[in-house]
């Protein structure tokens, strides 16, 4: 029996990841702002399942969500830092404010909960830490930097933490999902630049005017990315990176084939910049 952390669990592919948990016979430390809306949704459920209240910008909160968790199920097998949100719109049009407030929940957030339950991984010296990515934090493009880069951010930590957490066997696996169909493109979870600029209004409006068009129509199935997610706490050497959706393979595969084109291209020049040997 698996005990699950789960951060972003009222809704989406947190709410997604935590019912099936639940089916499968784990017990799930769900975390969200009100924890009173994972109870709605997934009832009778009263003996595996703990909803705790949850800011994930709270340091707080958070260290008081982690003990709750200990305190109840005895440990913590598999973090999993889902809560977050998207913000579109063009790097220029996106105000410091706006900004600073991503970057407060997808990265600093991230930060406070992994703090807050690290210390029982490594006493327990097992675990899984699963950081909710994006393809966007692999590869992004106009309308989706800033976004991208929070989720940039969440790459360079996952590759951080799998080097330095391995001697306690804790294994991280950052997960880059395409687009699925989740509450992401509702105004709870994708919010745009509040100040537009008319420059952008040709380059990044038609990008926008496509998210809201193509919301409902995703690829990727919630489900199957839970399903997929599950796998993570039994395999003996899961991935540093998981994709999920053929558009994310598809945008993945096409960055590491530009990447190693302009490489070869400025490979010469990249060679000149080291000193000289004797």
């Amino acid at each position: 029996m698996t005990v699950w952390f789960i951060t972003g669990a009222s809704r989406g592919l947190g709410r997604e990841l935590t019912a099936a948990a639940l089916a499968q016979g784990d017990r799930v430390v769900a975390a969200a702002r009100d924890p009173r809306a994972v109870v709605e949704v997934l009832p009778g459920a009263a003996d595996s399942l703990l909803a705790v209240p949850l800011d994930v910008t709270d340091q707080e909160q958070a260290a008081a969500a982690a003990a709750a968790g200990i305190e109840r199920f005895g440990r913590i097998d598999v973090l999993v830092n889902n809560a977050g949100y998207g913000l579109f719109g063009a790097v220029e049009e996106i105000s410091d404010a706006e900004a600073r407030g991503l970057f407060d929940t997808n990265v600093f957030g991230l930060l406070n909960v992994t703090r807050a339950v690290l210390p029982t991984l490594r006493a327990q010296a097992a675990g899984r830490i699963v950081n909710i990515g994006s393809s966007a934090g692999f590869a992004t493009g106009l309308g989706r930097g800033l976004y991208g880069a929070s989720k940039f951010a969440v790459e360079a930590i996952s590759e951080a933490l799998h080097a330095e957490l391995a001697p306690w066997g804790i294994h991280t696996t950052v997960v880059e999902p395409g687009a699925f169909r989740t509450e992401f493109r509702s105004a709870r979870s994708l919010r745009r630049a509040s100040d537009p600029l008319p420059a952008y209004a040709d380059t990044v409006g038609p990008f926008l005017t496509a998210v809201d068009a193509g919301d409902g129509n995703q690829p990727g199935d919630p489900a199957k990315a839970a399903a997929a997610i599950l796998r993570l706490a039994t395999e003996p050497e899961p991935p540093l990176r998981l994709q999920l959706g053929s558009d994310c393979v598809s945008l993945v595969e096409g960055k590491l084939g530009f990447v190693a084109k302009e490489l070869d291209q400025w490979r010469a020049c990249a060679l000149t910049t080291d000193f000289r040997s004797a």
